[in-house]
């Protein structure tokens, strides 16, 4: 396969040039001006960026026990649909991964998947936070990470402990912060919104303590901490202080988190939905100074399928969290590349990049390296009209994007295809 005219962006060697791609089974073999051979697959990607395939370390493929939502199929075919390659699952299914014979389960499952699949476990048994599960065994058996997200953990002694072994292990350890004594009623921020609705929300602080408790035990243990869907401003300024401190930490922001605010909970009702909530559009815009200055790493789309049917209950009943997978690059794209915050270079950089040197993936496009890339047109126009995904508790259906995603391609295969 011949990949023609393209402006290939690479985060990793800050290659930004119009070059050929030649791939080779899985591998691309060279990448030069001029590349024409005969009997190869050519794909024009004139006017288009080719990049490494987007790698997305926050998805719910709901994989055992939740399949009506999404499976690893389906999540899979959505995540190509979206540019991405990789996906990391988490840990919250049922049962949950926090032993051999569900993790073995996943990855027999998984040799099906059309992109790569990473499967982290739970931190503790039972997600219940109370015993750690035994880390190193699932680590040998594949577990690519540890996270209970979904549920805070609040017992410190239980965290410190983790860090730990995560820290012995070499392995990065994830964490959903939310106080759960502070909150009222979850996924609806708790300020002026929530009293329009006559509801007790979830305040700020909620997720401040527990970024302020975490980010000291993770400067103290020297773990590999990422602190997940940051959504409080002032979380941003203290995860900015202990990354100047020393702590080994990153942190991930939801496409949600940067383009949409507690306001839209009255314009979409459940499907504006989710933990940590939309807050206020000063908690958006310091969202959107940490992804500049590089406070918060990695953006991440907590990809969270719902059924419909879910998803029409009354506000304190349904469940929290929306699908994002088939949209993330079009909404970096349109709220934080057309609006001049970042270049398209910074955001592949915490599409790919960033996100791989955390799992220490690999992600480039390089001569000899795996062909696990994203073709898209960065100013095509589009309005999103249907999903991949199983589910589609989605606040963006109807809505128009910029950025295009035309050819996923991965292993060396193409994956989709724009039709």
């Amino acid at each position: 396969m011949i990949i023609k005219n393209g402006r290939i962006i690479d985060p990793d060697s800050r290659r930004d040039e119009i070059s050929d791609i030649l791939i080779k089974g899985y591998i691309i073999s060279k990448i030069d001006k001029n590349i024409n051979l005969e009997d190869e697959e050519v794909i024009d990607a004139e006017g288009k960026i080719v990049a490494p395939g987007l790698i997305d370390i926050h998805v719910h493929f709901r994989e055992p026990g939740f399949t009506y939502k999404e499976d690893i199929i389906s999540g899979s075919k959505a995540a190509s649909r979206g540019g991405f390659t990789t996906a990391v699952c988490m840990a919250n299914t049922n049962p949950p991964v926090d032993n051999i014979e569900t993790l073995n389960y996943i990855n027999e499952i998984k040799k099906q998947s059309i992109i790569n699949i990473f499967q982290t476990a739970a931190v503790t048994k039972g997600l219940k936070g109370t015993e750690i599960v035994n880390m190193e065994e699932l680590k040998k058996y594949g577990a690519a990470g540890f996270t209970d997200d979904g549920l805070p953990i609040m017992d410190t002694r239980i965290v410190l402990n983790a860090m730990l072994e995560a820290k012995r292990l070499d392995v990065p350890i994830s964490l959903h912060e939310e106080d759960k004594g502070l909150i009222s009623n979850p996924g609806i921020n708790s300020g002026r919104v929530s009293e329009i609705l006559c509801l007790r929300g979830a305040p700020n602080i909620a997720e401040d303590v527990m970024i302020a408790r975490d980010c000291l035990i993770a400067l103290n243990t020297g773990a590999k901490v990422n602190f997940q869907h940051i959504s409080s401003g002032l979380s941003v300024d203290i995860i900015r202080w202990y990354k100047s401190m020393g702590a080994n930490i990153t942190a991930e922001a939801s496409p949600h988190h940067f383009s949409m605010t507690e306001e839209d909970v009255l314009t979409y009702n459940t499907n504006a939905k989710m933990n940590p909530p939309l807050r206020t559009e000063e908690d958006r815009m310091k969202i959107i100074e940490g992804l500049k200055d590089g406070t918060i790493d990695i953006i991440a789309t907590d990809h969270a399928p719902h059924s419909t049917e879910e998803k029409n209950m009354e506000f304190t009943k349904a469940p929290s969290g929306i699908i994002g997978l088939e949209t993330a690059l079009s909404v970096g794209i349109t709220y934080l590349v057309k609006n001049s915050h970042l270049t398209i270079m910074q955001l592949l950089e915490k599409m790919t990049i960033n996100p791989a040197k955390l799992y220490n993936f690999k992600s480039g496009v390089g001569e000899g390296g795996k062909a696990d890339l994203v073709i898209f047109d960065a100013d095509e126009k589009w309005t999103v009209n249907k999903f991949y995904s199983k589910s589609s508790n989605s606040p963006l259906m109807g809505k128009e994007l910029n950025g295009k995603v035309k050819y996923t391609i991965c292993n060396g295969k193409v994956v989709y295809r724009d039709k």
